[in-house]
């Protein structure tokens, strides 16, 4: 197993836009192969390239018994939406509610260089949009509302590993349904 240390929020990688991956090597499967024992280690639904410090395009799931990975994602969202806990490894143990795509349609590649089509709808939904939203270096607190989004920017200040300068949250620049204020 290649457990690493996952990056925690404040971390400047996790707001760095990952850079998409061309070269499809044994170095690519090795990050696939760290990205999923971190996760699985964690544990955890899902864990992006830049969590482990590594600015690319690549995330790694493990959702209903379901592992997968996806590089160089592109999603499809349905207009449905689903509102629901969200956490983030690289913020521990915090949740907040948070609004996504109830569906979605992620296509991409395997670590091979396959095309892949992953189609899913609540939780998996919820972890490939919250995956992707790190490799364009957006924290699922950039996308709850002003009020939510205040809690839990206290709540990271107030946490163990929270301590330093006040964080920066940035706006999504992605739709949030209208429910963003």
């Amino acid at each position: 197993m290649a457990i690493q240390p996952i990056r925690i929020f404040g971390d400047p990688v996790l707001r760095a836009t990952a850079k998409p991956v061309t070269t499809f090597d044994k170095e690519l499967r090795r990050l696939v192969k760290d990205l999923t024992d971190t996760m699985l280690d964690a544990p955890g639904a899902g864990l992006a390239a830049p969590q482990l410090g590594i600015s690319l395009r690549v995330f790694t799931y493990n959702v209903d018994g379901e592992v997968g990975h996806l590089i160089n994602p592109d999603l499809s969202l349905t207009d449905e939406e689903q509102d629901g806990p969200e956490g983030c490894l690289s913020l521990p143990g915090l949740r907040f509610e948070t609004k996504r795509a109830y569906g979605v349609v992620a296509r991409g590649f395997n670590m091979h260089g396959d095309p892949v089509t992953i189609e899913g709808t609540q939780l998996l939904a919820r972890c490939i949009q919250h995956e992707t939203d790190h490799l364009d270096g957006i924290i699922f607190v950039d996308r709850l509302d002003r009020e939510a989004r205040k809690a839990a920017l206290k709540a990271i200040r107030e946490a163990d590993w929270g301590e330093g300068p006040a964080p920066t949250v940035r706006l999504s620049p992605h739709s949030t349904f209208g429910s963003a204020r």
